[in-house]
């Protein structure tokens, strides 16, 4: 009797993903969020980049990146704490939920009032801010930034990724809307764009409570301040790993827009935002990992040696890509941009490939609470990162730039690749990745 060997091969991809179907649905719900986002998010940047001057789209693109990297200091690393202690904490996981959003985006605000009277202090020549209307956006906008960071933590922590998808998707779609009518009118200024970032996350904030039913109104309670106290070694680690990890990627447009010009940051961001949407896809699979991993330990070696290659895989098919069509992509925005930057950008793609080595790397330590220990590593990465986009900036340009970034990528993923193979042969010799006990945890 014959035996189909694709058959055969099919059957034992069906039983591979049923072994790892938390994971896959989790990172499917995450995958599909970030894909839907990542098609409108690129009409949005398409229409503003045919619409607005490309001096306004280089300020209001460094403007939102300062926003990111205030949301991501005031998140301080409560977000990513939920996504590993809401299981280890049931019945309370609503009053932590709470607490964590109360302390983030009173932490989000006060960053952003001293960067807006900073700012105004100074009397910045760069025109980020032009009046008390923008500040004040500016500022609603950081708090609204860590509340919806901590409501798609809390709906992945929950094993409820659909949430943060819905989420993503209305984020996406609402300032779409609204970019559309602001040009419509003939409003093609920072503040427009700054407006529909600031309506359109407090519309998905809303619109994704509206359509699960109260599904993130369910995620709060009563604050729960002191657990998040008992929790408070936990969530510096995360914050120190977080901010060591992404405040490099998440500021580098306004390192762009004061380094060279507005105009070359404009075409920048548009391959920087292909490049930082396909990141999206091993990032979910990495972060979808901590959750599942800690709920099943036993087949955490299949769950991470799954998500590293299928990761890879995607990310090297995107690096091509980009190498490829460089040109052709800015052409898509704007027809100035090809010339504005020239085939500066063809290399920025091959990032991935050390971000997504970086992204896992990140999360086997968050699987070992060894967060503080790590962080110091990625700090040092971070640190090469800056050092390496400043003096190719001021050594080659634009091109230098990116050169220098690919490189300090790179470097970092090798290191991470060592550790990470290091790690799953340990495993693969002694076992599935146990939890440290409580006194050693309390010790990191």
């Amino acid at each position: 009797m014959s035996v189909d060997p694709a058959g055969t091969a099919i059957i034992r991809v069906r039983k591979e993903l049923r072994k790892s179907a938390a994971l896959v649905t989790n990172s499917g719900a995450l995958a599909i969020g970030s894909i839907a986002a990542a098609g409108l998010g690129f009409v949005y940047w398409w229409l503003a980049a045919r619409l607005f001057p490309p001096e306004v789209i280089g300020n209001a693109s460094a403007l939102l990146s300062v926003m990111g990297l205030i949301g991501l200091l005031g998140e301080a690393g409560i977000g990513t704490m939920l996504v590993g202690e809401i299981v280890r904490n049931p019945g309370k996981e609503r009053g932590l939920v709470a607490a964590a959003a109360c302390i983030g985006v009173a932490l989000a605000v006060g960053l952003a009032l001293l960067f807006v009277f900073g700012h105004a202090y100074i009397n910045s020549s760069t025109g980020l801010i032009g009046g008390w209307f923008e500040g004040l956006a500016f500022v609603f906008g950081c708090g609204l930034t860590v509340l919806a960071i901590v409501v798609d933590q809390a709906f992945l922590g929950n094993l409820r990724s659909t949430g943060r998808m819905i989420r993503q998707v209305l984020f996406a779609t609402f300032k779409l809307m609204l970019i559309a009518t602001a040009t419509v009118g003939g409003y093609t200024s920072i503040a427009a764009l700054l407006l529909s970032w600031v309506a359109g996350l407090l519309a998905s904030v809303i619109g994704v409570d509206l359509l699960t039913r109260g599904g993130a109104r369910h995620l709060f309670g009563p604050p729960d301040f002191q657990l998040l106290h008992t929790l408070r070694s936990k969530v510096f680690d995360h914050y120190a790993l977080d901010v060591a990890l992404q405040a490099p990627s998440v500021i580098m447009p306004y390192l762009v827009l004061i380094l060279l010009s507005p105009a070359i940051n404009a075409a920048f961001v548009c391959l920087w935002m292909l490049v930082t949407i396909a990141s999206v896809i091993p990032a979910a699979m990495a972060t979808a990992l901590f959750p599942v991993v800690r709920a099943s330990p036993k087949q955490s070696r299949h769950d991470i040696l799954l998500s590293v290659m299928a990761s890879l895989l995607f990310s090297l098919v995107c690096a091509v890509f980009v190498f490829t069509y460089s040109q052709t992509i800015l052409a898509v925005f704007n027809p100035a941009y090809p010339e504005i930057a020239g085939s500066s950008l063809r290399f920025l793609g091959f990032s991935l490939l050390g971000s997504t080595l970086k992204f896992h790397a990140c999360t086997l330590a968050r699987l070992g609470d060894r967060m503080r220990k790590a962080s110091r590593w990625f700090a040092l990465g971070g640190l090469l990162e800056l050092c390496l986009v400043i003096v190719g900036a001021k050594l080659g340009g634009l091109q230098g730039l990116v050169l220098g970034w690919t490189l300090a990528v790179s470097i970092e993923g090798a290191f991470a690749a060592l550790i990470l193979a290091f790690a799953t042969n340990l495993d693969s010799a002694a076992g599935p990745v146990h939890e440290q006990p409580t006194a050693s945890r309390l010790q990191t």
